[in-house]
Protein backbone atom coordinates (compact mmCIF):
# COMPACT_ATOMS: atom_id res chain seq x y z
CA UNK A 1 0.00 0.00 0.00
CA UNK A 2 1.48 3.39 -0.99
CA UNK A 3 1.57 6.57 1.09
CA UNK A 4 -1.54 8.08 -0.51
CA UNK A 5 -3.62 4.98 0.19
CA UNK A 6 -2.31 4.84 3.76
CA UNK A 7 -3.17 8.50 4.23
CA UNK A 8 -6.86 7.83 3.50
CA UNK A 9 -7.10 6.10 6.88
CA UNK A 10 -6.26 9.42 8.56
CA UNK A 11 -7.66 12.15 6.32
CA UNK A 12 -10.85 12.61 4.34
CA UNK A 13 -13.07 15.23 2.77
CA UNK A 14 -16.84 14.89 2.37
CA UNK A 15 -18.84 17.22 0.14
CA UNK A 16 -22.05 17.67 2.11
CA UNK A 17 -23.99 20.14 -0.01
CA UNK A 18 -23.60 22.38 -3.05
CA UNK A 19 -25.57 25.61 -3.31
CA UNK A 20 -28.15 25.42 -6.08
CA UNK A 21 -27.45 28.93 -7.38
CA UNK A 22 -23.64 29.03 -7.34
CA UNK A 23 -20.53 26.88 -7.07
CA UNK A 24 -20.42 27.41 -3.29
CA UNK A 25 -20.17 24.22 -1.29
CA UNK A 26 -20.24 23.01 2.30
CA UNK A 27 -18.20 20.04 3.43
CA UNK A 28 -16.23 18.44 6.22
CA UNK A 29 -12.54 17.64 6.51
CA UNK A 30 -11.47 14.95 8.97
CA UNK A 31 -7.90 15.03 10.29
CA UNK A 32 -6.14 13.18 13.14
CA UNK A 33 -6.68 16.25 15.36
CA UNK A 34 -10.31 16.94 14.61
CA UNK A 35 -13.06 17.72 12.15
CA UNK A 36 -13.20 20.94 10.13
CA UNK A 37 -16.53 22.15 8.70
CA UNK A 38 -16.07 24.09 5.48
CA UNK A 39 -15.85 26.73 4.19
CA UNK A 40 -13.25 27.60 6.79
CA UNK A 41 -10.99 30.58 7.41
CA UNK A 42 -7.66 29.76 9.06
CA UNK A 43 -5.95 32.31 11.34
CA UNK A 44 -2.20 32.52 10.82
CA UNK A 45 0.23 31.64 13.59
CA UNK A 46 3.47 32.02 11.65
CA UNK A 47 5.83 31.21 14.52
CA UNK A 48 3.53 28.69 16.21
CA UNK A 49 1.38 31.34 17.88
CA UNK A 50 -1.56 33.54 16.94
CA UNK A 51 -0.14 36.95 17.72
CA UNK A 52 -1.62 38.49 20.89
CA UNK A 53 -3.78 35.44 21.60
CA UNK A 54 -3.28 32.42 23.92
CA UNK A 55 -4.31 29.05 22.47
CA UNK A 56 -6.98 28.72 25.19
CA UNK A 57 -9.00 31.44 23.44
CA UNK A 58 -9.10 29.63 20.09
CA UNK A 59 -11.58 26.79 20.61
CA UNK A 60 -14.14 28.87 22.59
CA UNK A 61 -14.20 31.28 19.64
CA UNK A 62 -14.83 28.50 17.12
CA UNK A 63 -11.34 28.34 15.61
CA UNK A 64 -11.09 24.94 13.92
CA UNK A 65 -7.63 25.00 12.35
CA UNK A 66 -4.60 27.30 12.33
CA UNK A 67 -1.67 27.82 9.97
CA UNK A 68 2.02 27.96 10.86
CA UNK A 69 5.06 28.54 8.68
CA UNK A 70 7.74 25.98 7.92
CA UNK A 71 10.44 28.48 6.97
CA UNK A 72 10.21 30.51 10.17
CA UNK A 73 9.96 27.50 12.50
CA UNK A 74 12.86 25.89 10.67
CA UNK A 75 15.03 28.92 11.48
CA UNK A 76 13.87 29.23 15.08
CA UNK A 77 13.54 27.31 17.29
CA UNK A 78 14.25 24.53 14.77
CA UNK A 79 12.29 21.46 13.75
CA UNK A 80 14.46 19.08 15.81
CA UNK A 81 13.67 20.91 19.03
CA UNK A 82 9.94 20.96 18.24
CA UNK A 83 10.04 17.25 17.44
CA UNK A 84 11.69 16.56 20.81
CA UNK A 85 8.87 18.51 22.46
CA UNK A 86 6.38 16.10 20.91
CA UNK A 87 5.58 18.06 17.76
CA UNK A 88 4.06 21.46 17.15
CA UNK A 89 0.69 20.59 18.70
CA UNK A 90 2.27 19.86 22.09
CA UNK A 91 4.92 22.56 21.76
CA UNK A 92 2.29 25.31 21.42
CA UNK A 93 -0.43 23.50 23.41
CA UNK A 94 -2.95 23.50 20.57
CA UNK A 95 -5.01 20.28 20.23
CA UNK A 96 -6.69 21.09 16.93
CA UNK A 97 -5.58 20.67 13.32
CA UNK A 98 -2.56 22.57 11.99
CA UNK A 99 -1.64 23.35 8.38
CA UNK A 100 1.96 24.29 7.66
CA UNK A 101 2.95 26.42 4.68
CA UNK A 102 5.95 24.94 2.93
CA UNK A 103 8.12 28.05 2.89
CA UNK A 104 7.31 28.60 -0.76
CA UNK A 105 5.86 32.04 -0.08
CA UNK A 106 9.28 33.10 1.17
CA UNK A 107 10.60 32.25 -2.31
CA UNK A 108 8.38 35.11 -3.43
CA UNK A 109 8.53 37.53 -0.51
CA UNK A 110 12.03 37.60 0.96
CA UNK A 111 14.71 39.90 -0.34
CA UNK A 112 18.02 38.48 -1.46
CA UNK A 113 16.80 34.97 -2.18
CA UNK A 114 17.96 32.99 -5.18
CA UNK A 115 16.45 29.94 -6.91
CA UNK A 116 18.17 26.79 -8.08
CA UNK A 117 16.86 23.39 -9.09
CA UNK A 118 17.64 22.24 -5.55
CA UNK A 119 15.45 24.90 -3.95
CA UNK A 120 15.66 28.44 -2.64
CA UNK A 121 18.63 30.02 -0.88
CA UNK A 122 17.93 32.65 1.78
CA UNK A 123 19.90 34.63 4.33
CA UNK A 124 19.07 33.96 7.95
CA UNK A 125 19.17 36.63 10.66
CA UNK A 126 22.95 36.22 10.95
CA UNK A 127 23.51 36.51 7.21
CA UNK A 128 24.18 32.81 6.74
CA UNK A 129 22.88 31.07 3.60
CA UNK A 130 19.98 28.67 4.19
CA UNK A 131 18.83 26.22 1.51
CA UNK A 132 15.17 25.25 1.60
CA UNK A 133 14.06 22.79 -1.06
CA UNK A 134 11.41 20.10 -1.50
CA UNK A 135 13.13 17.44 0.59
CA UNK A 136 14.05 19.79 3.44
CA UNK A 137 10.58 21.38 3.48
CA UNK A 138 8.88 17.99 3.84
CA UNK A 139 11.46 16.84 6.39
CA UNK A 140 10.79 19.90 8.53
CA UNK A 141 7.02 19.66 8.19
CA UNK A 142 7.05 15.99 9.18
CA UNK A 143 9.09 16.84 12.28
CA UNK A 144 6.57 19.58 13.10
CA UNK A 145 3.79 17.00 12.83
CA UNK A 146 1.24 19.20 11.10
CA UNK A 147 -2.00 17.63 9.89
CA UNK A 148 -1.68 19.22 6.44
CA UNK A 149 1.65 19.86 4.74
CA UNK A 150 2.02 22.04 1.67
CA UNK A 151 4.26 21.10 -1.24
CA UNK A 152 7.27 23.34 -1.82
CA UNK A 153 6.69 25.69 -4.75
CA UNK A 154 7.45 29.12 -6.10
CA UNK A 155 4.73 31.71 -5.52
CA UNK A 156 4.98 33.51 -8.86
CA UNK A 157 5.09 37.31 -8.52
CA UNK A 158 2.72 39.63 -10.35
CA UNK A 159 3.17 40.62 -13.07
CA UNK A 160 5.10 37.78 -14.65
CA UNK A 161 5.86 37.04 -18.29
CA UNK A 162 4.49 33.91 -19.88
CA UNK A 163 7.98 32.48 -20.34
CA UNK A 164 8.89 33.07 -16.70
CA UNK A 165 5.60 31.46 -15.63
CA UNK A 166 6.11 28.39 -17.82
CA UNK A 167 9.64 27.87 -16.50
CA UNK A 168 8.48 28.38 -12.91
CA UNK A 169 5.56 25.96 -13.01
CA UNK A 170 7.70 23.30 -14.69
CA UNK A 171 10.17 23.55 -11.81
CA UNK A 172 7.36 23.63 -9.24
CA UNK A 173 5.97 20.39 -10.71
CA UNK A 174 9.40 18.77 -10.49
CA UNK A 175 9.61 19.92 -6.89
CA UNK A 176 6.14 18.49 -6.20
CA UNK A 177 7.22 15.03 -7.31
CA UNK A 178 10.25 15.29 -5.03
CA UNK A 179 7.96 16.30 -2.17
CA UNK A 180 5.82 13.24 -2.83
CA UNK A 181 8.88 10.97 -2.73
CA UNK A 182 9.93 12.53 0.59
CA UNK A 183 6.49 12.08 2.22
CA UNK A 184 6.71 9.12 4.62
CA UNK A 185 4.22 9.93 7.41
CA UNK A 186 0.71 8.82 6.31
CA UNK A 187 -1.05 10.50 9.26
CA UNK A 188 0.04 13.80 7.72
CA UNK A 189 -1.50 14.94 4.43
CA UNK A 190 0.29 16.56 1.50
CA UNK A 191 -1.47 19.20 -0.62
CA UNK A 192 -0.27 20.17 -4.09
CA UNK A 193 -0.28 23.78 -5.29
CA UNK A 194 -1.60 25.06 -8.61
CA UNK A 195 0.31 28.03 -10.00
CA UNK A 196 0.14 29.68 -13.42
CA UNK A 197 0.03 33.42 -12.70
CA UNK A 198 -2.72 35.13 -14.74
CA UNK A 199 -2.53 32.74 -17.70
CA UNK A 200 -5.69 30.65 -17.62
CA UNK A 201 -4.41 27.99 -20.00
CA UNK A 202 -1.36 27.53 -17.77
CA UNK A 203 -3.65 27.24 -14.76
CA UNK A 204 -5.48 24.48 -16.64
CA UNK A 205 -2.16 22.78 -17.38
CA UNK A 206 -1.22 22.91 -13.70
CA UNK A 207 -4.58 21.47 -12.63
CA UNK A 208 -4.13 18.57 -15.04
CA UNK A 209 -0.60 17.78 -13.92
CA UNK A 210 -0.87 18.41 -10.17
CA UNK A 211 -4.25 16.74 -9.71
CA UNK A 212 -3.14 13.66 -11.66
CA UNK A 213 -1.10 12.69 -8.56
CA UNK A 214 -4.31 12.05 -6.55
CA UNK A 215 -3.07 13.94 -3.48
CA UNK A 216 -5.34 14.48 -0.43
CA UNK A 217 -6.03 18.12 -1.38
CA UNK A 218 -5.06 21.00 -3.63
CA UNK A 219 -4.44 24.73 -3.36
CA UNK A 220 -4.57 27.67 -5.74
CA UNK A 221 -1.37 29.64 -5.18
CA UNK A 222 -0.02 32.85 -6.63
CA UNK A 223 -3.06 35.03 -5.97
CA UNK A 224 -3.33 37.93 -3.54
CA UNK A 225 0.13 39.03 -4.73
CA UNK A 226 -0.92 42.42 -6.08
CA UNK A 227 -3.18 41.47 -8.98
CA UNK A 228 -6.36 43.02 -7.51
CA UNK A 229 -9.81 41.62 -6.80
CA UNK A 230 -11.12 41.38 -10.37
CA UNK A 231 -8.10 39.54 -11.72
CA UNK A 232 -8.07 37.26 -8.69
CA UNK A 233 -11.75 36.53 -9.34
CA UNK A 234 -10.97 35.68 -12.96
CA UNK A 235 -8.25 33.22 -11.90
CA UNK A 236 -10.23 31.57 -9.10
CA UNK A 237 -13.51 31.32 -11.01
CA UNK A 238 -11.65 29.62 -13.87
CA UNK A 239 -9.44 27.32 -11.78
CA UNK A 240 -11.53 26.16 -8.83
CA UNK A 241 -14.25 24.35 -10.86
CA UNK A 242 -11.51 22.40 -12.67
CA UNK A 243 -10.23 20.93 -9.41
CA UNK A 244 -11.45 17.55 -8.10
CA UNK A 245 -14.87 17.73 -6.46
CA UNK A 246 -13.98 15.09 -3.88
CA UNK A 247 -10.90 16.87 -2.49
CA UNK A 248 -10.51 20.06 -0.41
CA UNK A 249 -9.86 23.24 -2.39
CA UNK A 250 -7.68 25.87 -0.77
CA UNK A 251 -6.86 29.42 -1.91
CA UNK A 252 -3.71 30.60 -0.18
CA UNK A 253 -3.28 34.00 1.43
CA UNK A 254 -6.77 35.43 0.82
CA UNK A 255 -8.43 37.32 3.64
CA UNK A 256 -10.58 40.37 2.89
CA UNK A 257 -14.32 39.75 3.33
CA UNK A 258 -14.95 40.60 -0.32
CA UNK A 259 -12.31 38.13 -1.50
CA UNK A 260 -13.48 35.40 0.87
CA UNK A 261 -17.07 35.61 -0.34
CA UNK A 262 -15.84 35.50 -3.93
CA UNK A 263 -13.72 32.39 -3.47
CA UNK A 264 -16.45 30.63 -1.49
CA UNK A 265 -18.95 31.39 -4.22
CA UNK A 266 -16.59 29.65 -6.65
CA UNK A 267 -16.41 26.42 -4.65
CA UNK A 268 -13.32 26.99 -2.48
CA UNK A 269 -13.27 25.33 0.95
CA UNK A 270 -10.23 26.78 2.76
CA UNK A 271 -8.38 30.08 3.03
CA UNK A 272 -5.93 31.87 5.33
CA UNK A 273 -4.59 35.37 5.86
CA UNK A 274 -2.82 37.56 8.40
CA UNK A 275 -5.32 40.39 7.86
CA UNK A 276 -7.58 39.87 10.92
CA UNK A 277 -4.71 39.71 13.40
CA UNK A 278 -2.45 42.28 11.74
CA UNK A 279 -5.24 44.83 11.46
CA UNK A 280 -6.29 44.11 15.05
CA UNK A 281 -2.88 45.04 16.41
CA UNK A 282 -3.14 48.34 14.55
CA UNK A 283 -6.55 49.13 16.07
CA UNK A 284 -8.73 48.26 13.08
CA UNK A 285 -11.85 46.25 13.88
CA UNK A 286 -14.11 44.41 11.46
CA UNK A 287 -17.87 44.91 11.86
CA UNK A 288 -20.92 44.09 9.78
CA UNK A 289 -20.97 47.73 8.68
CA UNK A 290 -17.35 47.83 7.61
CA UNK A 291 -14.01 48.46 9.33
CA UNK A 292 -13.66 50.94 12.18
CA UNK A 293 -10.46 52.57 13.41
CA UNK A 294 -10.80 52.55 17.18
CA UNK A 295 -8.32 55.41 17.71
CA UNK A 296 -10.77 57.85 16.10
CA UNK A 297 -11.92 60.58 18.49
CA UNK A 298 -15.58 59.65 17.96
CA UNK A 299 -15.14 56.53 20.09
CA UNK A 300 -13.91 58.35 23.20
CA UNK A 301 -17.42 58.40 24.73
CA UNK A 302 -18.89 55.45 22.84
CA UNK A 303 -20.12 52.95 25.42
CA UNK A 304 -21.40 50.37 22.96
CA UNK A 305 -19.51 47.17 22.11
CA UNK A 306 -17.51 46.96 18.89
CA UNK A 307 -20.28 44.87 17.30
CA UNK A 308 -23.59 44.91 19.22
CA UNK A 309 -24.65 41.41 18.08
CA UNK A 310 -21.21 39.79 18.47
CA UNK A 311 -20.83 37.12 21.16
CA UNK A 312 -17.04 37.25 21.42
CA UNK A 313 -15.33 37.90 24.76
CA UNK A 314 -14.42 41.43 23.72
CA UNK A 315 -17.90 42.53 22.70
CA UNK A 316 -19.59 40.85 25.67
CA UNK A 317 -17.39 42.60 28.22
CA UNK A 318 -15.95 45.89 26.92
CA UNK A 319 -16.97 49.13 25.24
CA UNK A 320 -15.47 51.01 22.35
CA UNK A 321 -14.50 53.81 24.74
CA UNK A 322 -12.50 51.44 26.93
CA UNK A 323 -10.77 49.77 24.00
CA UNK A 324 -9.89 53.18 22.51
CA UNK A 325 -8.39 54.08 25.89
CA UNK A 326 -6.27 50.90 25.79
CA UNK A 327 -4.87 51.75 22.37
CA UNK A 328 -4.30 55.39 23.33
CA UNK A 329 -2.41 54.21 26.43
CA UNK A 330 -0.48 51.60 24.40
CA UNK A 331 -1.77 48.81 26.64
CA UNK A 332 -1.18 45.27 25.36
CA UNK A 333 -4.72 44.32 26.32
CA UNK A 334 -6.01 46.45 23.45
CA UNK A 335 -4.30 44.25 20.85
CA UNK A 336 -5.51 41.11 22.64
CA UNK A 337 -9.15 42.22 22.68
CA UNK A 338 -8.96 43.40 19.07
CA UNK A 339 -7.51 40.06 17.95
CA UNK A 340 -10.21 38.11 19.77
CA UNK A 341 -12.91 40.14 18.07
CA UNK A 342 -11.47 40.07 14.56
CA UNK A 343 -10.81 36.35 14.38
CA UNK A 344 -14.26 35.67 15.88
CA UNK A 345 -15.84 37.95 13.31
CA UNK A 346 -14.12 36.11 10.46
CA UNK A 347 -15.13 32.74 11.90
CA UNK A 348 -18.72 33.95 12.15
CA UNK A 349 -18.61 35.06 8.53
CA UNK A 350 -17.50 31.58 7.46
CA UNK A 351 -20.16 29.94 9.64
CA UNK A 352 -22.89 32.17 8.21
CA UNK A 353 -21.69 31.42 4.70
CA UNK A 354 -21.82 27.68 5.42
CA UNK A 355 -25.36 27.96 6.76
CA UNK A 356 -26.42 29.92 3.68
CA UNK A 357 -24.90 27.27 1.40
CA UNK A 358 -26.75 24.48 3.21
CA UNK A 359 -30.00 26.43 2.73
CA UNK A 360 -29.32 27.26 -0.97
CA UNK A 361 -29.24 31.01 -0.36
CA UNK A 362 -25.53 31.84 -0.60
CA UNK A 363 -25.92 34.35 -3.45
CA UNK A 364 -28.58 36.25 -1.50
CA UNK A 365 -26.46 36.09 1.65
CA UNK A 366 -23.43 37.49 -0.15
CA UNK A 367 -25.44 40.32 -1.70
CA UNK A 368 -27.07 41.30 1.60
CA UNK A 369 -23.83 41.07 3.55
CA UNK A 370 -21.87 43.24 1.10
CA UNK A 371 -24.69 45.78 0.95
CA UNK A 372 -24.46 46.34 4.69
CA UNK A 373 -20.68 45.92 4.95
CA UNK A 374 -19.93 48.37 2.13
CA UNK A 375 -22.73 50.79 3.12
CA UNK A 376 -24.54 50.61 -0.19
Amino acid sequence: MNIIEENRKHFSYTLQHKDQNSQARAGEIITPHGKIPTPVFMPVGTHGAIKALPPSFLKPHNIQIILSNTYHLHLTPGADLIAKAGGLHRFMNWPGPILTDSGGFQVFSLQGRSLTEEGAIFKDAKGKDVLLGPEKSIEVQQKLGSDIMMAFDECIPHPATRQYTENSIARTHRWLKRCLKSWTQPEQSLFGIIQGSTYLDLRQRCVDEVCSLDLPGYAIGGVSVGEGHELMKKIVSHTAPLMPKNKPRYVMGVGTPEDLLMIWENGVDMSDCIIPTKYARGGTFYTNRGKIRIQHKNYRRDFFPIEPNCSCYTCKNFTRAYIKHLFDANEILGAILATIHNITWFQNLAAQAREAILENRFVEFKKNFLSEYQGR
